[in-house]
């Protein structure tokens, strides 16, 4: 569930820096000629700001991530305390919530139209046109995004590991809590940046000379042109995963989903028994995304209608 939950988070920040990769391949397009398709541009073209814009974009979603941390632990200590009966209902809020982000995901390119899109282009050519545009703030929406996925994710980790240390004295509980809430966030973050400069990490392979420099210039060609491919496995890895993990936390709080769920995994055997599990919770997470998602577009066109009419 861990690694589902770093795949869920990496997808939100990949979203942002799909972007950020974009207006950089418009600021070089204005001095190396033509550019791929890939969101991920050559590092070579754009070496001297990637890290001005790679980075700030994660430790943003990394400080919210500790905001979070900070509002989860007293919260969840707070509940098991005195309204245990609220914590199931609350995480299926939040799976509920990861689902329709998921969903939202795949169902762009039918709710957004091409005009839509294009007008986002031009605000990406707009901002790489001004110097002065700060361009984090200008993702600040869609890291507010991200901080909101971390904060359902983090929110389940922290009950998972509060239920293993319920019988526990209570300062050993704060302990525990207050230990994985920075591991997380250290080691999450830290991992997500490591992979997000793996490209430049890659180009200064690259610029390596001098005898016995022939396998890290090699190693680095590598990178530069693994780097791409990686994010875009990681994005779409990151979708299955929201719904992995939303499913996972719809099926655990409706006993009798889990208990089918379990019951057919027991019939299929070794491998099935193993697979069924992850299938079922996507199957469920993409059927709650919708309906949550179709919930979400018909209440909204509602209030529209109301507010034009007003």
């Amino acid at each position: 569930m861990a690694g589902s939950s770093l795949l869920a988070l990496i997808d939100d920040i990949a979203t942002i820096l799909d972007d950020v990769a974009a207006m950089s391949k418009i600021a070089a397009k204005k001095t190396a000629g033509v550019l791929g398709d890939d969101l991920a541009l050559n590092a070579q073209q754009v070496a001297g700001v990637k890290a001005d814009r790679e980075l700030p974009v994660v430790w943003a979603v990394a400080v919210g991530s500790m905001k979070n941390k900070a509002i989860l632990v007293p919260a969840a200590l707070a509940i098991s305390a005195f309204a245990p009966w609220a914590i199931t209902p609350l995480l299926m809020i939040g799976g509920a919530y990861l689902c329709f982000e998921g969903f939202e995901k795949l169902a762009h390119k039918f709710l957004h139209s091409k005009e839509e899109d294009e007008a986002h282009h031009a605000e990406l050519v707009s901002a790489v046109a001004n110097p002065q545009v700060d361009l984090v703030a200008l993702e600040k929406e869609k890291i507010k995004g991200a901080v909101r996925t971390d904060f359902i994710l983090s929110a389940e980790i922290i009950v998972i590991a509060l239920g293993t240390v319920a019988g526990v004295p209570f300062s050993q509980q704060v302990a525990v809590l207050v230990a994985i809430a920075l591991g997380m966030t250290v080691g999450v973050y830290g991992l997500v940046a490591g992979i997000v400069k793996m490209d430049d990490a890659g180009l200064y392979l690259t610029q390596r000379t001098g005898a016995g420099m022939a396998v890290p210039r090699a190693i680095g060609r590598g990178l530069l042109a693994a780097a791409p491919k990686l994010m875009k496995l990681l994005s779409v890895l990151g979708t299955v995963a929201m719904f992995m993990v939303g499913g996972s936390i719809i099926t655990h709080g409706a006993p009798f989903l889990h208990h089918a769920i379990e019951s057919a995994a027991a019939a299929g055997g070794p491998v099935l028994g193993a697979i069924t599990p992850h299938v079922a919770d996507i199957v469920v997470g993409v059927i709650t995304g919708a309906i949550v998602l179709a919930v979400v577009t018909v209440v909204g066109k509602m209030l529209r209608g109301i507010k034009r009419k007003a």
